[in-house]
């Protein structure tokens, strides 16, 4: 047995060690090591939100992180830093609503949002709203550091099944606490002296960011004793530090390494002047960390090292796979042993020295029989199965048939089994009862399998890459090894940081992999405290008594401390310092396995190395990566947050102001070091000039930064922690000091940008130089840094570099320093460690230059010629400029100006004036809006400012309501760099955009206004109702009556722009011709009615709705129905009410309609024969359904005429609706619906009756009596039964079970005209259609069957099928025959909600319908949040794939779900009472999968550009006309 770990002290005997063995128990209890904190930070952020307001309290931040639909957060996301809470703030999460992670959902953190401790297993929890028309936030207060985690669990689609959503970790960093400093500058910018009043400590506390540390690593041993620690606190202070980082205190091994730690509760006694008490010394050393604090301005931060020990410490045996390992490492040691007196080489001269060793060290491996091990004792195996077979003590065999299969494949599968008994009866079935013969075939069985084991040891054992020793033998291991022999500890090459090398499977030590520390042997702590106790214990007690004394911790060797001890350390030692800062070097290999560690263990840096930079690019990256900042001219802060007001966290309190601010993920912090204490000194990898500007390029980062003494005194050669002996000497800021004053002042300004927020930054590389330009991104002021490497030795000329030129900026000159070594060797002491003769030079002030190019001022640069490689120098630059803007009161049509318009719609409003912005090399803009802009487009404006006189022109020559933006833009344009354009630009820009959407917001409905962003997208993504753009943007395309009367219920209604849905109806209204609304309205001046299908809202959902029907409507048309053109005198010459209009729409349906369209023709329409423009509607009084259309024209929205040549379909209609004289589905139930609604809600403003011809003979019908017969009909004639076993079920019906290929669904028509009879049969979206306008004439269980059909075979992503069939269709006829369209899905989930609620799952739960039905808008949510176009496409190809000819955007496909989102907007009260009665969730629906069609021919459904739809299929516009809003007379 061998010891891999230390994890017991009851069996030491060696008297050195015996002191840890009787350490007081009470000392040792796992639990209650921190001390118990009556009012904790949590307890202090919960009074404070629960508290009045202060007199000049500042506005709360509130950090809004959004989750993913299932409750998680993206990749981005998944790990948070926030920033300390020196008051406490919001982390607010947010979720959309409906989403599947808000079903019954409740975040759960481990941080105490209800006051107490933080407990790493104990769960905060907070409930989600679930209101689906609001947005879902909980509002989690902050207060005080940590590393947390976070989830939410939900109900899944399974009944009674919880789900967890995936785990998210934010950490909130420490706050830490100094002395505030002066200047390290003159108010002339000359660096100042201590002597001078430079960076002198003052009374007054401030908070320091993280940032702002500049830490020194200093190494105790080396030191004088502790009463001359003054003078090394003197030196650091001086050199503008705020931390030193102590390596390990601890009483050291016999290595004397600080990092081979004897007893972890005891300081090293070595480092006081006398001798002392370990509790005397843990107070004194607690006393002058105090006093460098308080005295001289430095934090204290000490090394943790977990996961190892001094090899002269403790151990028991408990290892035993490690024993071979433990051969070996023997064998090889008497192998070195044996060398002097035998006749191999001791002196290794060539490489046939290192052949003859280790052939010979070969050969004595070989006769330690080592291969016993791996293989199987042939003789034992045979009588272990001879005793099983003899004792009848066999386990049957029941794996696979094993009959008749050779030893060879016996031996495969006997590897994996330890059956040997059972596994030869089986095989060997005709000797089954002769036990020796089995013996025997076993006996040949584990020959085979031995020759794969030995094998395997020849490969573990054939070479060694380290002849360290892997075990540390302690005295008593001479008689037993086993117990006294411990696994040293090391790391590996490219190793999994979470595996255990140490522990099986890994053969890490018996291969030789390790790179071991011979001092240090590893600790086992098993899986938990309960596994290993004492050690648990002992090594808490330490931690927490660091964490005591110690601001914060650099984890050791972090990469291999076990995930789980590092976490529970951590949480002890931040209980007894809540603002504990912890640090950490990592070597895992990945930026994703860091973030691991990061977030697990709240890692608030990771230590990064500017040494491992080889070449001036990559330190430029290094830099870029780790210590930016932000980029100069960053518009996130100017652009992404918003001012809004706090509702109280806890439910009581008061309300405060805040400024919310998004959060994308956050990547570690960097704590950046010029040289760390293990590695080599630049005068070995670099050159020794190089010191100097890492120095200045390290300090510019904004990152923590740290250092060595050894750099900044320009040590030679990498110190050995083993065996140096000699101690510091104290330079201060001397001549001899090294770089002393020069990190003095990069210290010092580097702490005062980080105070003073210079966040941004800008690094630039040219050849050998980086230039490190840092500014505030408010006042613009700031330093430019200009170092020259000196990767490799060059001569001293400053080499080739460009003049440094700034753009409308003013630069000083504040200081430079070259350095110059006599020597490279440093001078030889005995007793203090001494670094080369390098002497820093002030380089003299360099004169900015101003000039000016074509208008334009900047300064000038220039590098002098004495600057030798390792120079630097620095600048303060300034320029200075400011941008706001304010909103006067708008009306919609004027914020759709500021926001919105596409190309046509501007080209069209001014004439062809303007367009859309064209940015050379990226294309056009989607809109002339302000919403084309919220891609800041970063080039275009540096190298100009045509986005300015853009932006300013069109919305001057358009508007005279608009804010003046013309003096804002005047002023960015004459005094802002060009490299800080688009910041400023996109301050204005973002400024105007964010109030001109707020403003449009607060103009529409309460549901839009305090509804959630999707609610609110949806509502201003169409603000005009053009039938879609980019196509039909202006002109006769623009408007079309049934996307007007489509788009208005939602768009108009849901949204309360009442007077705008009002127009509309009356002006479409005016044009009422035959009794149609036109298809096209043309301005009114050119209407055509080719359309048989429009909805009739208004009167529903308007606040006096009924009102409108007394409205005047003067009329286009005379009353004969003549043509007239629109500025005829005849034009307009008489008045109906609108209820005269909508009578006169029913009587002529009802009475028949037949006419030819006027100026029928190729000039109307290219794509239809002559026949097509005969427009005949009538109505079977049988049923009462309305027929209408043909095979030559197309009277609903599915219909279009095909357009090739080629495939035979020009001018040929494919759909049923434009065949025959096919009653629609969807127009029978719209007839159905308005008469219903005529005879009941309009009794009082209309004539109860129409007077059709019926046979003959005019007859009255009332509107009652047409009602009552679409309702008696509907079922019979448009249902295809479920059952096709159940003849008595379609004699009920009418229908040909012939042609019905799907049952249980609605036919799209009825009486498709012959030889089209089959078309009826066709499942396409149009049924949901009718359902959500006419749900009385649907049975409800028909109806729901049908719906969740529809849901299976035709939804897709963003909208539904239009066809099922995988059928190629040609140009024009493809557009309704596959195509996804969005606007149907808005009338699918109406239908759905309203019948699954009456027969389906949501009768006994409503929660579960409406979760189902939300999370059809996910992909339509995302949609509309990610494209250009903000908002939701007219149609897509298969499965959602973009559709080249679809328009962009599309009012009916916004404003169908908008309807729907009404609809649930006005259950959720009775949702409310749903939940109050505690009524048990039932089985959610069955999440579908979509059907595999495929519309290759999609693709052509629309040509624009030569524009063969518009030109083609209804001849040429001619003149462009005018709005409805002044086509109409003004009612």
């Amino acid at each position: 047995m061998v010891n891999q770990f230390i994890s017991d002290a009851s069996q030491i005997s060696d008297p050195a060690l015996h002191h840890l063995s009787v350490i007081p128990p009470e000392d040792l209890t796992y639990t209650g090591l921190a001390p118990t904190i009556p009012r904790t930070p949590a307890d202090e952020g919960k009074e404070y939100f629960l508290s009045p307001r202060s007199d000049g309290e500042q506005p709360i931040h509130v950090y809004d992180l959004r989750l993913d639909p299932d409750g998680g957060p993206n990749k981005e996301r998944s790990y948070i830093r926030l920033p300390p809470a020196h008051t406490p703030y919001i982390l607010r999460v947010s979720l959309d609503a409906g989403t599947p992670a808000s079903k019954n959902g409740v975040f759960k953190t481990n941080f105490p949002l209800d006051g107490g401790a933080f407990e790493r297993d104990k769960f905060a929890e907070r409930k989600l709203p679930t209101d689906f028309s609001k947005p879902i936030q909980v509002d989690l207060p902050i207060s005080h550091a940590g590393a947390f985690v976070y989830w939410v669990e939900y109900d899944g689609d399974a009944s009674g099944e919880r789900v967890k959503g995936r785990e998210g970790y934010f950490n909130v960093d420490p706050k830490l606490r100094i002395h505030a400093r002066s200047s390290v500058l003159s108010t002339d910018l000359k660096p100042l002296l201590p002597s001078e009043g430079g960076a002198q400590l003052l009374p007054e506390y401030i908070d320091l960011p993280l940032d702002g540390i500049a830490m020194l690593t200093l190494v105790s041993k080396w030191m004088d004793p502790i009463s001359q620690w003054r003078k090394h606190f003197q030196e650091a202070s001086d050199r503008g530090y705020t931390m030193l980082h102590w390596t390990p205190l601890q009483e050291r091994g016999a290595s004397d390494s600080p990092y081979s730690i004897k007893d972890q509760r005891k300081y090293d006694l070595r480092v006081f002047d006398t001798s002392i008490e370990p509790e005397a010394a843990a107070a004194q050393m607690e006393d002058i960390l105090h006093e460098a604090k308080e005295a001289y301005g430095l934090l204290s931060l000490t090394d943790v090292v977990l996961n190892h020990t001094a090899s002269d410490s403790y151990s028991t045996s408990n290892t035993p796979h490690l024993t071979p390992a433990l051969e070996i490492d023997t064998a090889i040691f008497e192998f070195s042993a044996s060398l002097e007196g035998s006749d191999l080489p001791t002196l290794i001269t060539s490489q046939q020295d290192i052949d003859t060793l280790m052939a010979a060290l070969e050969e004595h491996l070989k006769s330690k029989n080592l291969w016993q091990f791996y293989v199987l004792d042939v003789q034992a195996e045979q009588a272990a199965v001879l005793s099983a077979l003899s004792a009848n003590a066999v386990i049957p065999w029941i794996g696979e048939d094993v009959a008749g299969k050779s030893v060879v494949a016996l031996a495969e599968i006997a590897r994996s089994s330890c059956l040997a008994a059972g596994l030869m009866k089986a095989a060997f079935v005709h000797i089954a009862d002769d036990a020796e013969a089995l013996a025997e075939a076993w006996k040949r069985v584990v020959d085979v399998l031995n020759v794969k084991l030995y094998a395997e040891w020849k490969d573990d054992t054939q070479t060694f890459a380290s002849c360290e020793p892997y075990f540390t033998r302690l005295t008593g291991s001479e008689s037993d090894p086993a117990t006294y022999s411990l696994a040293n500890n090391g790391w590996i090459w490219d190793a999994d940081p979470l595996v255990n090398f140490a522990l099986p499977p890994s053969k890490a030590y018996l291969r030789r992999e390790v790179i071991v520390w011979g001092d240090c042997v590893k600790l086992r702590y098993g899986s938990s405290p309960t596994d290993n106790p004492w050690l648990w214990a002992f090594m808490m007690s330490y931690v927490v008594s660091l964490a005591k004394t110690f601001d914060g911790f650099r984890i050791d060797n972090c990469h291999s401390t076990p995930l789980h001890v590092g976490t529970a350390m951590l949480d002890a030692a931040r209980k007894a310092n809540p603002d504990l800062y912890v640090c950490a070097e990592l070597f895992t290999g990945s930026e994703e396995m860091d973030l691991l560690f990061v977030r697990k263990l709240g890692v608030n840096s990771l230590v990064r190395e500017a040494g491992n930079a080889w070449d001036p690019k990559e330190f430029s990256r290094v830099m870029y990566r780790f210590g930016l900042g932000k980029p100069i001219g960053s518009m996130d802060e100017a652009c992404l947050t918003s001012v809004e007001e706090l509702a109280p966290p806890f439910g009581t309190g008061p309300p405060r102001p805040c400024i919310v601010s998004p959060l994308n993920g956050s990547i570690p912090h960097a704590m950046m070091y010029d040289l760390t204490h293990d590695n080599e000194s630049y005068l070995d990898k670099r050159t020794a000039e190089h010191t100097l500007s890492v120095a200045g390029i390290v300090t510019f980062g904004y990152c923590a930064v740290a250092s060595v003494k050894g750099f900044d005194d320009l040590y030679p050669k990498l110190l050995n922690l083993v065996e140096e002996k000699r101690v510091y000497e104290v330079t201060g800021l001397e001549e001899n000091s090294g770089l002393g004053r020069a990190k003095r002042v990069l210290n010092g300004l580097r702490r005062e940008m980080v105070l003073g927020g210079y966040q941004e930054g800008h690094v630039f590389q040219d050849e050998d130089y980086i230039m490190i330009h840092r500014v505030h991104p408010k006042t613009q002021k700031g330093y430019l840094l200009v170092a020259h490497t000196a990767f490799s030795k060059r001569s001293k000329e400053r080499g080739l570099v460009n003049p440094i030129e700034l753009n409308r900026t003013c630069a000083k000159f504040v200081c430079g320093f070259a350095i110059d070594f006599s020597s490279y060797e440093a001078p030889r002491s005995s007793k203090t460690i001494k670094g080369l003769p390098g002497k820093l030079i002030d380089l003299p002030g360099v004169v900015v230059v101003q000039e000016s190019r074509s208008g334009e001022p900047f300064c000038s640069i220039v590098v002098p010629d004495f600057f030798p490689p390792g120079s630097i120098m620095i600048f303060e630059v300034q320029d200075s400029v400011s941008a706001t803007a304010a909103l006067s009161s708008l009306d919609l049509v004027d914020l759709n100006l500021i926001l919105y318009r596409a190309d046509g719609e501007e080209q069209d409003a001014t004439n062809g004036e303007i367009s859309v912005y064209d940015v050379p090399a990226m294309g056009k803009l989607t809109y002339c809006g302000f919403e084309g802009w919220m891609d800041p487009l970063r080039g275009i404006m540096r190298k100009g400012t045509w986005a300015f006189d853009y932006t300013v022109v069109r919305l001057v020559n358009q508007t005279d309501e608009f804010p003046n933006l013309t003096s804002e833009f005047d002023r960015i344009k004459k005094d802002v760099p060009r490299f800080l354009r688009p910041k400023f630009f996109a301050i204005v820009i973002s400024t105007v955009y964010k109030a001109a959407r707020r403003a449009a917001i607060e103009q529409l409905s309460e549901f839009v206004s305090t509804g959630h962003d999707f609610t609110q997208n949806l509502a201003l993504s169409t603000p005009s109702l053009a039938a879609g753009l980019p196509h039909f943007s202006t002109g006769w395309a623009r408007c079309w009556g049934r996307d007007v009367f489509i788009s208005l219920r939602g768009l108009f209604l849901t949204t309360g722009i009442y007077e705008g849905a009002k127009r509309h109806i009356l002006a479409f209204a005016s044009t009422l011709k035959h009794g149609l609304i036109p298809n096209l309205l043309d301005s009114v001046r050119n209407p055509r009615y080719n359309s048989r299908d429009s909805p009739m809202d208004y009167v529903d959902m308007a606040p006096d709705g009924i009102s409108i029907l007394s409205e005047p409507v003067r009329r286009r048309f005379p009353a004969d129905d003549s043509w007239v053109a629109w500025n005829d005198p005849r034009a307009y010459a008489y008045t109906s009410t609108l209820a005269e209009v909508i009578q006169e729409i029913l009587q002529r349906h009802a009475s028949g309609i037949s006419f030819r369209e006027h100026n029928a023709g190729p000039n109307l329409d290219m794509q239809m024969k002559a026949k097509g423009f005969d427009i005949d509607i009538h109505v079977d009084w049988e049923t009462g359904f309305v027929f209408g259309g043909s095979e030559f024209n197309c009277g609903t929205w599915m219909d279009k005429m095909g357009e090739s040549v080629k495939a035979g379909t020009k001018r040929c209609s494919w759909n049923s609706k434009g065949w025959g004289s096919g009653g629609d589905r969807g127009v029978v139930e719209e007839y159905g619906e308005v008469v219903g609604w005529v005879g009941e809600e309009g009794k009082d403003a209309f004539v109860w009756c129409v007077c059709p011809t019926v046979d003959g003979k005019d007859r009255l019908v009332t509107y009652g009596e047409w009602s009552d017969l679409i309702q008696r009909s509907f079922e019979m004639y448009f249902y295809v039964p479920q059952d096709s076993l159940d003849p008595v079920d379609d004699f009920k019906h009418v229908v040909d079970e012939k042609l019905v290929n799907r049952r249980g669904i609605y036919k799209d028509v009825y009486g498709s005209g012959r030889g089209r009879e089959w078309s009826d049969y066709q499942l396409r979206p149009n049924f949901p259609i009718a359902m959500a306008v006419a749900p009385e004439l649907f049975e409800e269980e028909h109806a729901l069957y049908a719906l969740r059909l529809a849901d299976k075979v035709l939804r897709g992503p963003l909208g539904m099928k239009t066809w099922t069939q995988d059928k190629a269709v040609a140009k024009g006829l493809n557009y309704h025959n596959g195509p996804e369209w969005g606007w149907p899905l808005g009338y699918f989930l109406r239908a759905y909600l309203h019948f699954d609620m009456r027969v389906g799952s949501g009768r006994e739960d409503p929660m579960q319908t409406l979760h189902y039905l939300h999370r059809a808008l996910l992909k339509p949510r995302y949609h509309i949040q990610s494209d250009p176009w903000a908002g939701l496409p007219e149609l897509t190809n298969k499965d959602g794939a973009y559709c080249r000819d679809s328009c962009n955007t599309q009012a009916w496909s916004a404003s169908t779900l908008l309807d729907f989102l009404g609809e649930t907007s006005s259950l959720e009260q009775d949702k409310k009472n749903f939940l109050a009665g505690g009524l048990q969730e039932s089985e959610d629906l069955a999440v579908y999968t979509w059907g595999e069609d495929s519309y290759d021919g999609l693709g052509d459904a629309l040509q624009e550009g030569g524009d063969e739809l518009n030109d083609e299929t209804f001849g040429t516009t001619g003149a462009v006309g005018q709005s409805i809003t002044s086509s109409v007379p003004e009612i």
